[in-house]
Protein backbone atom coordinates (compact mmCIF):
# COMPACT_ATOMS: atom_id res chain seq x y z
CA UNK A 1 0.00 0.00 0.00
CA UNK A 2 2.47 2.77 -1.39
CA UNK A 3 0.12 4.83 -3.25
CA UNK A 4 -1.39 6.11 0.25
CA UNK A 5 -4.52 8.01 -1.75
CA UNK A 6 -7.48 9.36 0.47
CA UNK A 7 -9.46 6.41 -0.02
CA UNK A 8 -6.60 3.92 1.25
CA UNK A 9 -5.77 6.68 4.19
CA UNK A 10 -9.62 5.77 5.46
CA UNK A 11 -9.68 1.97 4.82
CA UNK A 12 -10.89 0.99 8.07
CA UNK A 13 -8.81 -2.16 9.13
CA UNK A 14 -11.85 -4.63 9.45
CA UNK A 15 -11.48 -4.70 5.81
CA UNK A 16 -8.03 -6.57 5.78
CA UNK A 17 -8.45 -10.04 5.69
CA UNK A 18 -7.20 -11.43 9.46
CA UNK A 19 -4.21 -13.25 7.14
CA UNK A 20 -2.87 -10.13 5.88
CA UNK A 21 -2.54 -8.39 8.90
CA UNK A 22 -1.10 -10.80 10.39
CA UNK A 23 1.50 -10.25 7.92
CA UNK A 24 1.84 -7.01 8.48
CA UNK A 25 2.34 -7.37 12.09
CA UNK A 26 4.85 -10.06 11.53
CA UNK A 27 7.02 -7.49 8.93
CA UNK A 28 6.94 -5.17 11.37
CA UNK A 29 7.47 -6.85 14.71
CA UNK A 30 11.00 -8.55 12.43
CA UNK A 31 11.98 -4.80 11.12
CA UNK A 32 15.14 -2.70 12.05
CA UNK A 33 14.59 0.06 15.13
CA UNK A 34 11.75 -1.49 17.07
CA UNK A 35 12.03 -0.35 20.74
CA UNK A 36 12.95 -2.87 24.06
CA UNK A 37 11.66 -0.98 26.45
CA UNK A 38 9.48 1.77 24.79
CA UNK A 39 5.43 1.85 24.02
CA UNK A 40 5.93 1.49 20.08
CA UNK A 41 2.66 0.08 17.73
CA UNK A 42 2.21 -3.51 16.28
CA UNK A 43 2.00 -1.85 12.77
CA UNK A 44 1.18 1.68 11.38
CA UNK A 45 1.61 4.87 12.57
CA UNK A 46 1.28 6.11 16.76
CA UNK A 47 0.90 9.21 17.57
CA UNK A 48 -0.95 11.64 20.61
CA UNK A 49 -1.10 9.70 23.67
CA UNK A 50 -4.37 9.55 24.95
CA UNK A 51 -6.74 8.50 28.09
CA UNK A 52 -4.16 8.30 30.32
CA UNK A 53 -5.36 7.36 33.68
CA UNK A 54 -5.18 5.72 36.77
CA UNK A 55 -7.83 3.48 38.15
CA UNK A 56 -8.19 0.47 40.87
CA UNK A 57 -3.96 -0.21 40.76
CA UNK A 58 -4.17 0.07 37.12
CA UNK A 59 -3.03 2.63 34.42
CA UNK A 60 -4.49 3.09 31.12
CA UNK A 61 -3.10 4.74 28.66
CA UNK A 62 -4.02 4.81 24.93
CA UNK A 63 -2.77 6.14 22.03
CA UNK A 64 -3.57 7.56 18.53
CA UNK A 65 -3.36 5.07 15.93
CA UNK A 66 -3.60 4.40 11.79
CA UNK A 67 -3.22 0.55 11.79
CA UNK A 68 -2.58 0.23 8.00
CA UNK A 69 0.70 2.29 7.41
CA UNK A 70 3.12 4.99 8.70
CA UNK A 71 0.73 7.79 7.83
CA UNK A 72 -1.94 9.80 8.82
CA UNK A 73 -4.91 8.07 8.45
CA UNK A 74 -8.59 6.76 9.80
CA UNK A 75 -7.35 7.34 13.01
CA UNK A 76 -8.62 4.47 16.46
CA UNK A 77 -7.35 4.13 20.10
CA UNK A 78 -5.00 1.56 20.96
CA UNK A 79 -5.24 0.63 24.55
CA UNK A 80 -1.98 -0.23 26.80
CA UNK A 81 -2.55 -1.18 30.50
CA UNK A 82 0.39 -1.19 33.22
CA UNK A 83 0.38 -1.88 37.16
CA UNK A 84 4.22 -0.07 37.17
CA UNK A 85 4.25 2.44 34.94
CA UNK A 86 7.48 0.28 33.45
CA UNK A 87 5.50 -3.08 31.97
CA UNK A 88 2.72 -2.45 29.59
CA UNK A 89 0.61 -5.02 28.76
CA UNK A 90 -1.24 -4.98 24.95
CA UNK A 91 -4.94 -4.43 24.68
CA UNK A 92 -5.56 -3.74 21.34
CA UNK A 93 -8.00 -1.58 19.35
CA UNK A 94 -9.97 0.44 22.25
CA UNK A 95 -12.04 3.43 20.43
CA UNK A 96 -13.22 1.91 17.06
CA UNK A 97 -14.06 4.73 14.54
CA UNK A 98 -17.26 3.40 13.16
CA UNK A 99 -19.97 5.69 13.73
CA UNK A 100 -21.18 8.90 12.03
CA UNK A 101 -20.03 11.42 14.10
CA UNK A 102 -16.52 9.85 14.05
CA UNK A 103 -16.40 8.25 10.74
CA UNK A 104 -13.38 9.74 9.77
CA UNK A 105 -11.26 9.25 12.53
CA UNK A 106 -10.99 9.35 16.76
CA UNK A 107 -9.10 11.90 17.52
CA UNK A 108 -7.37 12.90 20.55
CA UNK A 109 -8.64 13.45 24.28
CA UNK A 110 -8.42 12.37 27.71
CA UNK A 111 -9.40 9.85 30.54
CA UNK A 112 -11.39 10.40 33.97
CA UNK A 113 -12.83 8.30 36.51
CA UNK A 114 -16.27 8.56 37.53
CA UNK A 115 -18.75 6.50 39.53
CA UNK A 116 -15.80 4.22 39.67
CA UNK A 117 -14.78 3.56 35.74
CA UNK A 118 -12.84 5.02 33.32
CA UNK A 119 -14.32 7.42 31.12
CA UNK A 120 -13.38 9.11 28.02
CA UNK A 121 -13.91 12.29 26.27
CA UNK A 122 -12.65 12.35 22.82
CA UNK A 123 -12.84 14.50 19.41
CA UNK A 124 -14.74 12.83 16.22
CA UNK A 125 -13.80 13.56 13.02
CA UNK A 126 -16.16 13.62 10.39
CA UNK A 127 -15.64 14.35 6.57
CA UNK A 128 -18.72 15.41 4.37
CA UNK A 129 -19.22 14.39 0.72
CA UNK A 130 -16.99 18.25 0.04
CA UNK A 131 -14.30 16.82 2.45
CA UNK A 132 -15.47 19.44 4.94
CA UNK A 133 -14.35 18.45 8.60
CA UNK A 134 -17.12 18.33 11.28
CA UNK A 135 -15.79 18.12 14.28
CA UNK A 136 -17.74 16.95 18.27
CA UNK A 137 -16.82 16.13 21.49
CA UNK A 138 -17.85 12.66 22.28
CA UNK A 139 -18.15 10.93 26.11
CA UNK A 140 -17.64 7.25 26.58
CA UNK A 141 -16.86 4.73 29.00
CA UNK A 142 -14.23 1.26 29.06
CA UNK A 143 -16.26 -1.75 29.17
CA UNK A 144 -15.13 -4.90 30.79
CA UNK A 145 -14.19 -6.74 27.30
CA UNK A 146 -11.69 -3.33 26.74
CA UNK A 147 -13.92 -2.03 24.43
CA UNK A 148 -14.88 1.69 24.52
CA UNK A 149 -18.52 2.52 24.30
CA UNK A 150 -19.50 5.65 22.81
CA UNK A 151 -22.33 7.69 24.56
CA UNK A 152 -23.81 8.90 21.50
CA UNK A 153 -24.84 11.67 20.05
CA UNK A 154 -21.85 13.92 21.55
CA UNK A 155 -21.89 15.83 24.18
CA UNK A 156 -20.58 19.05 22.24
CA UNK A 157 -22.27 18.08 19.05
CA UNK A 158 -20.87 21.80 17.25
CA UNK A 159 -18.07 24.56 16.90
CA UNK A 160 -18.93 27.26 18.57
CA UNK A 161 -19.41 30.90 17.01
CA UNK A 162 -15.77 32.63 16.22
CA UNK A 163 -13.94 28.89 15.84
CA UNK A 164 -12.47 26.90 12.72
CA UNK A 165 -13.28 22.78 12.87
CA UNK A 166 -9.56 22.47 14.17
CA UNK A 167 -11.43 22.24 17.65
CA UNK A 168 -10.02 19.49 20.04
CA UNK A 169 -8.12 17.35 22.14
CA UNK A 170 -10.73 17.74 25.53
CA UNK A 171 -9.20 17.43 28.64
CA UNK A 172 -11.28 16.71 31.74
CA UNK A 173 -10.82 17.60 35.09
CA UNK A 174 -12.85 18.05 38.44
CA UNK A 175 -13.01 21.03 40.72
CA UNK A 176 -14.88 20.94 43.54
CA UNK A 177 -17.62 18.78 42.32
CA UNK A 178 -17.54 20.59 38.97
CA UNK A 179 -16.58 18.64 35.71
CA UNK A 180 -14.31 20.87 33.56
CA UNK A 181 -12.85 20.26 30.02
CA UNK A 182 -10.39 22.58 27.84
CA UNK A 183 -9.91 22.29 24.28
CA UNK A 184 -7.53 23.40 21.83
CA UNK A 185 -8.99 25.75 19.54
CA UNK A 186 -8.34 28.05 16.45
CA UNK A 187 -10.34 31.02 15.87
CA UNK A 188 -11.29 32.51 12.41
CA UNK A 189 -8.71 34.48 12.74
CA UNK A 190 -6.28 31.42 12.06
CA UNK A 191 -4.90 31.76 15.71
CA UNK A 192 -4.36 29.18 18.23
CA UNK A 193 -6.11 29.12 21.79
CA UNK A 194 -8.05 27.10 24.32
CA UNK A 195 -11.53 27.31 25.13
CA UNK A 196 -13.23 25.60 28.29
CA UNK A 197 -16.14 24.09 29.13
CA UNK A 198 -18.55 23.00 32.03
CA UNK A 199 -20.63 20.12 32.77
CA UNK A 200 -22.88 18.69 36.73
CA UNK A 201 -22.74 14.97 35.22
CA UNK A 202 -19.47 15.24 32.85
CA UNK A 203 -22.61 14.41 29.59
CA UNK A 204 -24.15 17.29 29.56
CA UNK A 205 -21.76 20.31 28.86
CA UNK A 206 -22.74 24.36 28.67
CA UNK A 207 -20.11 26.75 27.17
CA UNK A 208 -18.08 28.90 29.84
CA UNK A 209 -15.50 30.89 27.19
CA UNK A 210 -12.30 31.39 25.99
CA UNK A 211 -9.50 31.22 28.14
CA UNK A 212 -7.77 34.20 28.78
CA UNK A 213 -3.92 34.26 28.31
CA UNK A 214 -1.09 36.77 27.24
CA UNK A 215 -0.57 34.46 24.16
CA UNK A 216 -3.12 36.00 21.77
CA UNK A 217 -1.37 35.82 18.91
CA UNK A 218 0.98 32.46 19.15
CA UNK A 219 0.75 30.61 15.88
CA UNK A 220 -2.34 29.23 14.18
CA UNK A 221 -3.34 26.45 16.20
CA UNK A 222 -2.76 24.95 20.23
CA UNK A 223 -3.18 21.25 19.93
CA UNK A 224 -3.88 19.12 23.04
CA UNK A 225 -4.09 21.10 26.27
CA UNK A 226 -3.95 19.91 29.70
CA UNK A 227 -4.54 21.48 32.63
CA UNK A 228 -3.31 20.61 36.43
CA UNK A 229 -2.32 22.32 39.52
CA UNK A 230 0.63 21.41 41.49
CA UNK A 231 1.93 23.15 44.76
CA UNK A 232 -0.55 25.67 44.92
CA UNK A 233 0.19 26.75 41.04
CA UNK A 234 -2.02 26.34 37.68
CA UNK A 235 -0.34 24.82 34.63
CA UNK A 236 -1.20 24.84 31.60
CA UNK A 237 0.29 22.43 28.73
CA UNK A 238 -0.40 23.08 25.10
CA UNK A 239 1.24 22.24 21.76
CA UNK A 240 1.19 25.17 19.56
CA UNK A 241 1.70 24.98 15.43
CA UNK A 242 3.10 27.75 13.46
CA UNK A 243 5.88 29.38 16.15
CA UNK A 244 8.62 31.07 14.09
CA UNK A 245 12.46 29.59 15.60
CA UNK A 246 13.95 32.35 18.53
CA UNK A 247 17.49 31.30 18.51
CA UNK A 248 17.65 28.16 20.48
CA UNK A 249 13.85 27.82 21.07
CA UNK A 250 11.45 27.00 18.22
CA UNK A 251 13.18 24.38 16.22
CA UNK A 252 10.83 21.83 15.43
CA UNK A 253 8.18 21.89 13.25
CA UNK A 254 5.52 22.43 15.96
CA UNK A 255 6.56 22.91 19.70
CA UNK A 256 5.47 22.03 23.02
CA UNK A 257 5.09 23.65 26.02
CA UNK A 258 3.66 25.08 29.60
CA UNK A 259 2.39 28.10 31.08
CA UNK A 260 3.04 28.26 34.77
CA UNK A 261 0.50 30.86 36.91
CA UNK A 262 -2.44 31.09 39.81
CA UNK A 263 -4.77 28.47 39.62
CA UNK A 264 -7.40 29.44 36.62
CA UNK A 265 -9.60 31.73 37.73
CA UNK A 266 -12.64 29.78 36.46
CA UNK A 267 -15.72 31.75 36.76
CA UNK A 268 -14.11 34.80 34.32
CA UNK A 269 -11.77 31.70 32.65
CA UNK A 270 -8.66 33.99 33.17
CA UNK A 271 -5.11 32.52 33.48
CA UNK A 272 -2.27 35.06 34.70
CA UNK A 273 0.46 33.44 33.90
CA UNK A 274 4.42 33.34 33.09
CA UNK A 275 6.06 33.22 30.24
CA UNK A 276 5.84 30.16 27.40
CA UNK A 277 8.66 27.37 28.44
CA UNK A 278 9.15 24.56 25.97
CA UNK A 279 8.89 21.42 28.31
CA UNK A 280 11.62 19.28 25.92
CA UNK A 281 14.21 20.76 24.15
CA UNK A 282 14.92 17.47 21.76
CA UNK A 283 14.21 16.38 18.21
CA UNK A 284 11.02 14.16 18.64
CA UNK A 285 8.71 15.15 21.13
CA UNK A 286 4.75 16.17 20.77
CA UNK A 287 1.38 15.67 22.37
CA UNK A 288 1.95 15.70 25.76
CA UNK A 289 -0.61 14.02 28.55
CA UNK A 290 -0.26 13.88 32.22
CA UNK A 291 -2.53 11.96 35.15
CA UNK A 292 -2.16 11.81 38.71
CA UNK A 293 -0.48 8.41 40.05
CA UNK A 294 -1.87 6.57 43.17
CA UNK A 295 0.30 8.75 45.33
CA UNK A 296 -0.46 11.81 44.10
CA UNK A 297 2.70 12.62 41.87
CA UNK A 298 1.97 13.98 38.33
CA UNK A 299 3.38 11.63 35.70
CA UNK A 300 3.99 12.91 31.46
CA UNK A 301 3.83 11.02 28.78
CA UNK A 302 4.64 12.25 25.62
CA UNK A 303 4.82 11.12 21.53
CA UNK A 304 8.05 10.67 20.66
CA UNK A 305 7.45 11.91 17.21
CA UNK A 306 6.02 14.51 14.96
CA UNK A 307 3.63 15.22 12.85
CA UNK A 308 5.03 15.67 8.91
CA UNK A 309 8.18 14.51 9.49
CA UNK A 310 9.51 11.23 7.50
CA UNK A 311 11.39 8.30 9.76
CA UNK A 312 13.51 5.95 8.52
CA UNK A 313 11.43 3.13 10.12
CA UNK A 314 8.12 4.58 7.42
CA UNK A 315 9.50 2.32 4.62
CA UNK A 316 8.76 -1.03 7.09
CA UNK A 317 5.39 0.45 7.81
CA UNK A 318 5.12 1.42 11.25
CA UNK A 319 6.62 5.08 13.01
CA UNK A 320 6.41 6.36 16.22
CA UNK A 321 6.46 5.73 20.33
CA UNK A 322 5.92 7.20 23.34
CA UNK A 323 8.43 8.37 25.72
CA UNK A 324 9.19 7.41 29.44
CA UNK A 325 7.06 8.20 32.09
CA UNK A 326 8.30 11.54 33.59
CA UNK A 327 7.18 12.67 37.31
CA UNK A 328 6.55 16.87 36.87
CA UNK A 329 7.93 18.64 40.03
CA UNK A 330 7.64 22.37 40.58
CA UNK A 331 10.83 24.32 41.63
CA UNK A 332 11.85 27.89 41.02
CA UNK A 333 8.29 28.74 39.01
CA UNK A 334 10.08 25.61 36.61
CA UNK A 335 8.37 22.25 35.74
CA UNK A 336 10.91 19.58 36.75
CA UNK A 337 10.88 16.49 35.03
CA UNK A 338 12.59 13.12 36.11
CA UNK A 339 12.01 9.64 34.99
CA UNK A 340 9.69 7.83 37.51
CA UNK A 341 11.64 5.92 39.82
CA UNK A 342 9.90 2.91 38.89
CA UNK A 343 12.12 2.82 35.54
CA UNK A 344 15.00 1.38 37.93
CA UNK A 345 13.03 -2.08 37.23
CA UNK A 346 14.07 -1.84 33.75
CA UNK A 347 18.49 -2.60 35.12
CA UNK A 348 19.73 -6.18 33.95
CA UNK A 349 23.39 -5.88 34.21
CA UNK A 350 25.56 -3.42 35.46
CA UNK A 351 28.32 -2.90 33.26
CA UNK A 352 30.18 0.22 35.09
CA UNK A 353 29.64 1.46 38.57
CA UNK A 354 32.40 3.79 40.02
CA UNK A 355 34.17 7.09 40.18
CA UNK A 356 35.65 8.21 37.71
CA UNK A 357 38.58 10.54 37.27
CA UNK A 358 38.95 11.83 33.89
CA UNK A 359 41.78 13.27 31.99
CA UNK A 360 40.96 12.98 28.30
CA UNK A 361 38.48 10.08 27.51
CA UNK A 362 37.45 6.20 28.27
CA UNK A 363 35.50 3.83 26.49
CA UNK A 364 33.87 2.35 29.77
CA UNK A 365 31.41 0.26 27.80
CA UNK A 366 29.41 -1.27 24.43
CA UNK A 367 25.39 -1.16 24.57
CA UNK A 368 22.71 -1.11 22.54
CA UNK A 369 19.87 -0.33 24.99
CA UNK A 370 21.08 0.84 28.46
CA UNK A 371 21.08 3.67 31.03
CA UNK A 372 23.72 5.80 31.71
CA UNK A 373 23.85 7.98 35.44
CA UNK A 374 26.79 10.60 35.44
CA UNK A 375 26.30 11.99 39.31
CA UNK A 376 28.74 14.49 40.89
CA UNK A 377 30.11 15.83 38.18
CA UNK A 378 32.92 18.27 38.60
CA UNK A 379 34.38 19.98 35.23
CA UNK A 380 37.88 20.66 35.35
CA UNK A 381 38.11 21.47 31.57
CA UNK A 382 35.56 23.58 29.78
CA UNK A 383 33.96 20.79 27.75
CA UNK A 384 32.94 17.41 28.34
CA UNK A 385 31.55 15.20 25.04
CA UNK A 386 29.65 12.05 25.39
CA UNK A 387 29.21 9.69 22.53
CA UNK A 388 26.78 7.02 22.16
CA UNK A 389 25.81 4.38 19.51
CA UNK A 390 29.25 5.09 18.19
CA UNK A 391 30.74 3.38 15.46
CA UNK A 392 33.67 4.29 12.79
CA UNK A 393 30.86 5.72 10.87
CA UNK A 394 28.04 6.55 13.70
CA UNK A 395 27.85 8.35 16.73
CA UNK A 396 25.62 10.41 18.69
CA UNK A 397 27.11 13.31 20.37
CA UNK A 398 26.17 14.90 23.83
CA UNK A 399 27.95 18.03 24.21
CA UNK A 400 28.08 20.55 27.66
CA UNK A 401 30.67 23.81 27.56
CA UNK A 402 31.19 24.90 31.10
CA UNK A 403 31.88 28.58 30.49
CA UNK A 404 28.67 28.99 28.91
CA UNK A 405 26.57 26.32 30.29
CA UNK A 406 25.61 25.57 27.07
CA UNK A 407 24.30 21.57 26.02
CA UNK A 408 24.32 20.22 22.61
CA UNK A 409 22.92 17.09 21.09
CA UNK A 410 23.96 16.54 17.97
CA UNK A 411 22.62 13.69 15.66
CA UNK A 412 24.51 14.85 12.11
CA UNK A 413 26.21 11.33 12.38
CA UNK A 414 23.69 9.13 14.69
CA UNK A 415 22.72 7.10 11.43
CA UNK A 416 22.60 6.16 7.77
CA UNK A 417 19.32 8.48 8.06
CA UNK A 418 18.83 11.15 9.74
CA UNK A 419 15.50 12.55 9.94
CA UNK A 420 13.95 16.25 9.48
CA UNK A 421 17.09 17.07 8.31
CA UNK A 422 15.48 20.62 7.18
CA UNK A 423 14.69 21.61 10.92
CA UNK A 424 18.84 20.93 11.51
CA UNK A 425 20.97 18.15 13.16
CA UNK A 426 22.09 19.71 16.51
CA UNK A 427 19.67 21.12 19.40
CA UNK A 428 20.55 23.36 22.24
CA UNK A 429 20.15 24.70 25.41
CA UNK A 430 21.08 27.03 27.83
CA UNK A 431 21.07 25.52 31.40
CA UNK A 432 20.79 27.44 34.57
CA UNK A 433 22.82 25.67 36.92
CA UNK A 434 26.42 23.80 36.34
CA UNK A 435 25.75 20.29 34.87
CA UNK A 436 26.47 18.15 38.34
CA UNK A 437 23.92 15.17 37.18
CA UNK A 438 23.43 13.61 33.48
CA UNK A 439 20.88 10.46 33.16
CA UNK A 440 20.44 9.35 29.64
CA UNK A 441 18.10 5.96 28.58
CA UNK A 442 19.14 4.56 24.86
CA UNK A 443 16.89 2.35 23.42
CA UNK A 444 17.41 0.65 19.57
CA UNK A 445 15.97 4.17 17.90
CA UNK A 446 15.96 6.54 20.90
CA UNK A 447 17.45 8.63 23.23
CA UNK A 448 16.14 10.29 26.44
CA UNK A 449 18.32 13.01 28.13
CA UNK A 450 18.14 14.71 31.48
CA UNK A 451 20.06 17.22 32.99
CA UNK A 452 20.56 18.03 36.36
CA UNK A 453 17.58 16.36 38.21
CA UNK A 454 14.93 17.22 35.53
CA UNK A 455 16.09 20.67 34.60
CA UNK A 456 16.00 20.54 30.91
CA UNK A 457 14.87 17.30 28.78
CA UNK A 458 15.62 15.98 25.58
CA UNK A 459 14.07 13.55 23.73
CA UNK A 460 15.29 12.54 20.19
CA UNK A 461 14.68 9.77 17.47
CA UNK A 462 18.33 7.98 16.00
CA UNK A 463 18.42 5.21 13.62
CA UNK A 464 21.93 3.75 13.89
CA UNK A 465 23.07 0.35 12.67
CA UNK A 466 22.97 -2.54 15.70
CA UNK A 467 26.15 -2.74 15.40
CA UNK A 468 27.12 0.92 16.55
CA UNK A 469 27.33 0.55 19.88
CA UNK A 470 30.37 2.71 21.48
CA UNK A 471 30.22 4.73 25.09
CA UNK A 472 33.07 7.36 24.59
CA UNK A 473 33.54 9.76 27.63
CA UNK A 474 35.96 12.71 26.84
CA UNK A 475 36.90 15.53 28.83
CA UNK A 476 38.38 16.34 32.46
CA UNK A 477 36.50 16.01 35.26
CA UNK A 478 35.40 13.90 38.38
CA UNK A 479 32.02 12.15 38.39
CA UNK A 480 30.62 9.01 39.81
CA UNK A 481 29.57 7.17 36.41
CA UNK A 482 27.38 3.88 35.87
CA UNK A 483 26.03 2.29 33.30
CA UNK A 484 23.08 -0.24 33.27
CA UNK A 485 21.69 -2.62 30.50
CA UNK A 486 18.19 -2.57 30.18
Amino acid sequence: MNQWTREARYRPLSDLAPEVYQLMKEEVRTSPWRFSFHIQPPTGLLNDPNGFVYHNGTYHLFYQWFPLGPVHGLKYWYHMTSKDLVHWFDEGAALIPNDDPDSHGAYSGSGFIKNDQVHIMYTGNKRDADWNRHTSQIVGHLRSDGRIEKHLPPAIPTVPDGYTEHFRDPKVFQHQDVWYCIIGAQRTDLTGCTVVYRSEDAEHWTWIGELDTRYDQFGYMWECPDYFELDGKGVLLFSPQGIEPQGDRYQNIFQSGYLIGDPLNLPDVTFHHEDFVELDFGFDFYAPQTTLAADGRRILVGWMGLPDIAYPSDRFNWAHGLTLPRELTLENQQLRQKPVQELTALRKETLYAQELTLEQHIMPAQAETFELELSHLQLSSDQLELKVRASDQEETILRYEAETKRFTIDRSKSGAEVPAVEFGTDRSIMLAEPLHTLRLFVDRSSIEVFLNDGEAVASSRIFPKSTSQGIVLTGDATAHLAIYTL
